[in-house]
C-alpha cells in the first residue's frame, strides 16, 4: 500500500534533532515566546524575503490578525468585502467573517483551482476593500492579475499561503513576500509542517507587523500592560523550535515534489484522469497533487482495491457548507464540479521511485 501522505517517516529524518531540541527545550524553563520563536521569526522572514514574520498559533488566526490588524490602522472596517476564492477550504471564510467583515465568493479558474480573473474583477463593489487570494493546494494564484486589479482599485491583497510555502513567482518574490500581508499554516501536513498547530503572518509594512505583535498576545506590548483588546495566538516555542529544523530542507522537499508532479504529468496518460495545469516553473510547491475524475467514488475504489492512497481536497464547497448557509443560494459551476470530481493522489518529498511508477502504472490501468 503506497499512503497518500506518510508524515512518520516525513518526520523520521529529523528525529535525532528534533529529541535534542526538545530536550534543549525542556531544560531551558522558558516555553512560551522565546529564543526559538524569534529565531523561527527571523529565518522565515528571510526565507519568504518578507521584512517581518509574527509567529501565531495556526493558519486561521494569522488571516484573522491580518485583518484585525488593519482594522485597528483604519485601513479596513466591519461589514467591508472582501473577494475570497469559492473552493478554497473553509478557514479562510471563517478568518473573514469572525473578523467581522463579509466575504464574497469569487469563482474559480477549473485549469488552476485559483481565482478565475474574469469572476473577481465583477464581484469589485463600492465596499470592496480586499482581495485574499489562495495559493491553493501549492500553487500560486495568478498575483500579476490580482495586483494589478489590486492597484487600479485600491484594495488590500492578503495572501492566504497555507499550503505554499517556498512557492516562486516569476520575478523571484515567494509566497508571504507579494500581497501586502500574508497568513502561514504549519499544520503537520504542511509543506513546512510542525508536529502540532501553529502559524505566522508575513509583512514588510511595520505597522501591521507591531499591532499583530500585540494582538497575538492579549494586546500587549509589555508583560500586563495592554493597549489592545487581543487574543491569545502565540507560536509555541516547542513548535518553532522544530520548524527551525525543519525549515532548512524546506526547498529541497518542495523540488523533490515538483519532480515527482512533473513525472506524473508526463506519464499519467489516460482521457479520465484530468490532471492540473501546471507550467514547470517554482508557482507551484505541490502541497497537493490533485487530479479530476467523473465517476470519483468508483475511482476511489479502484484506487483502494490495488493499493494507492487517496483524500478529497475538498468534497463540500464552502457555500453548501451549514455553517455558511446564507451562501446556499449561489451557484458556483466551476467550484461544484472542482468539489464534486476532485481527488488527491500520494505526493511527499519521501515518495521513492517505485512508489510513483506505481501510482502511475495503477491511474493508466483505470
Amino acid at each position: 500500500m503506497i499512503p497518500f501522505l506518510d508524515l512518520k517517516t516525513i518526520n523520521q529524518r529529523f528525529e535525532a534533532e528534533l529529541q535534542s531540541s526538545f530536550q534543549h527545550f525542556l531544560d531551558s524553563g522558558y516555553y512560551i515566546l522565546g529564543t526559538q520563536v524569534k529565531l523561527f521569526e527571523a529565518n522565515f522572514a528571510g526565507f519568504c524575503g518578507a521584512k517581518h514574520c509574527i509567529g501565531v498559533g495556526n493558519g486561521l488566526d494569522a488571516l484573522r490578525l491580518i485583518i484585525e490588524g488593519y482594522k485597528i490602522l483604519g485601513k479596513l472596517k466591519e461589514n467591508d468585502e472582501v473577494l475570497v476564492a469559492s473552493n478554497t477550504y473553509i478557514a479562510t471564510i471563517l478568518a473573514i467573517k469572525q473578523a467581522g467583515l463579509i466575504p464574497v465568493l469569487v469563482e474559480a479558474d477549473l485549469s488552476t483551482y485559483n481565482f478565475n480573473l474574469d469572476s473577481l474583477k465583477s464581484s469589485i463593489s463600492e465596499k470592496t476593500k480586499a482581495i485574499m487570494p489562495v495559493h491553493l493546494y501549492g500553487q500560486l494564484s495568478p498575483m500579476e492579475g490580482i495586483l494589478k486589479i489590486s492597484k487600479e482599485n485600491n484594495l488590500l491583497v492578503i495572501e492566504d499561503a497555507a499550503q505554499a510555502h517556498g512557492a516562486k513567482a516569476k520575478d523571484g518574490r515567494r509566497a508571504g513576500n507579494i500581497g501586502n500581508a500574508a497568513g502561514f499554516s504549519f499544520y503537520p501536513t504542511k509543506n513546512l509542517g510542525a508536529l502540532g498547530d501553529g502559524g505566522a503572518v508575513t509583512t514588510n509594512d511595520d505597522e501591521l507587523a507591531e499591532v499583530i505583535q500585540k494582538l497575538r498576545n492579549y494586546g500587549a506590548s509589555t508583560k500586563y500592560v495592554n493597549e489592545l483588546l487581543g487574543f491569545n495566538s502565540r507560536l509555541d516555542e516547542l513548535q518553532a523550535a522544530f520548524l527551525n529544523i525543519k525549515l532548512p530542507t524546506l526547498d529541497a522537499d518542495n523540488e523533490r515534489r515538483r519532480v515527482i508532479a512533473k513525472k506524473y504529468i508526463f506519464e499519467i496518460k489516460n482521457e479520465k484522469v484530468l490532471l492540473p495545469d501546471y507550467d514547470g516553473s517554482e508557482n507551484h510547491v505541490f502541497h497537493l497533487f490533485v487530479i479530476c475524475v467523473e465517476n470519483r467514488n468508483g475511482f476511489i475504489d479502484y484506487l483502494d482495491r490495488n493499493g494507492v492512497g487517496h483524500l478529497i481536497h475538498y468534497p463540500i464547497p464552502p457555500h453548501k457548507q451549514q455553517a455558511l448557509s446564507e451562501y446556499s443560494h449561489l451557484h458556483f459551476p466551476n467550484t461544484e464540479r472542482i468539489h464534486r470530481e476532485v481527488l488527491s493522489i500520494p505526493m511527499s518529498p519521501i515518495m521513492t521511485d517505485e512508489d510513483v511508477e506505481k501510482v502511475i502504472s495503477v491511474l493508466n490501468k483505470y
